[in-house]
């Protein structure tokens, strides 16, 4: 879907929002636009765009939800206050990040994540546009993310994904997989994310964390989270053979080979983000595995993860974050 037409329609939208005489007629207008879905979507795809023609609209869009958040605030509505003002607040930080890529490009967009003081969703959304453009020269910022105990995991999160474009790095993931293991919260969120990566690496010495999950890994009616069939498909990549484990107690049966070919085509069938602009990325077996799968949005993650606005919730109100 291309970025331009969706900015448009996000941007006529919140003119919509402007002109609403009270609250009523705002919350109508929000609702009645699909507000919520239309602008995540037009700002990921944005944000992943890096199209210098984006820059207008993105300049456009930034000054429209200024005004949408000062007019909003006056109406002091407990709603609209407790609601969408901060949803705004985060579109906005979304918006002034892909409006640094589109003019400065990955150099911009790295001032704003070294800015400790700009606001942390603002920094957040720039470091995600960098792990999604994934330049060669970027590994050691996003190193520093996965090395550091207490860094945010939303961020975290970002660098994980980016990973799996840089080749000869497993080793990072592995230690953060074994450190964040005992904390079921963190590894409920970051755990499918780290063996995704891994799996796209294809790294011999990814080996024994998969062959130890097949016995210890948790499991799950999804198989995008479920660590034992992650484990078997990647034992089965790496190996050639089927191994034992605590989900399917026939091991070579005609039953669990039809599960693990079907959990293989699922694994094999999106990368999480598209390929980069030619130069911008590492290169090797890994990088194009990872960019050229076909994207189906059918079955596994939508064109824009809701997490962006997950993660960006979570930011706007943690201030406990350890600084790489």
């Amino acid at each position: 879907m291309d970025a331009l037409p969706l900015l448009c329609r996000f941007t006529a939208a919140l003119e919509r929002l402007l002109s609403a005489r009270d609250p009523a007629a705002f919350e109508a207008a929000w609702t009645g636009q699909d507000l919520d879905q239309l602008a995540w979507e037009a700002l990921a795809l944005a944000r992943r765009a890096h199209a210098v023609v984006l820059e207008p609209a993105l300049a456009q869009l930034d000054r429209r939800l200024l005004a949408v958040l000062e007019r909003t605030r006056a109406f002091l509505e407990p709603h609209l206050v407790t609601f969408r003002v901060p949803e705004l607040e985060r579109w906005q930080h979304a918006a002034a990040a892909a409006l640094v890529g589109a003019r400065w490009g990955v150099a911009g967009l790295r001032t704003v994540v070294a800015d400790t003081q700009a606001p942390l969703a603002r920094r957040y959304f720039a470091f995600l546009g960098i792990a999604e453009r994934h330049p060669a020269g970027a590994w050691p910022l996003f190193e520093r993310y996965l090395l550091t105990p207490g860094a945010h995991h939303a961020f975290v999160a970002a660098a994980v994904e980016a990973a799996r474009y840089y080749e000869g790095h497993a080793d990072t993931l592995i230690r953060l997989f074994e450190r964040i293991r005992g904390d079921q919260m963190l590894r409920r969120f970051l755990g499918p994310k780290i063996l995704e990566s891994l799996y796209v690496l294809k790294d011999p010495r990814s080996l024994p964390l998969f062959e130890g999950l097949l016995v210890a890994g948790h499991t799950d009616a999804d198989v995008d989270r479920c660590e034992v069939t992650r484990a078997l498909v990647a034992v089965r990549k790496l190996t050639g053979r089927v191994a034992p484990s605590t989900k399917f107690g026939d091991a070579d049966g005609p039953a669990i080979r039809h599960a693990l070919d079907d959990a293989e085509r699922l694994f094999e069938a999106e990368p999480l983000w598209p390929a980069p602009a030619i130069g911008t990325s590492s290169t090797g077996p890994a990088a194009a595995a990872a960019t050229s799968r076909p994207i189906d949005n059918g079955t596994r993650r939508s064109a824009v993860p809701m997490e962006d606005q997950d993660r960006a919730t979570d930011l706007a109100y943690r201030r406990d974050v350890v600084e790489p």
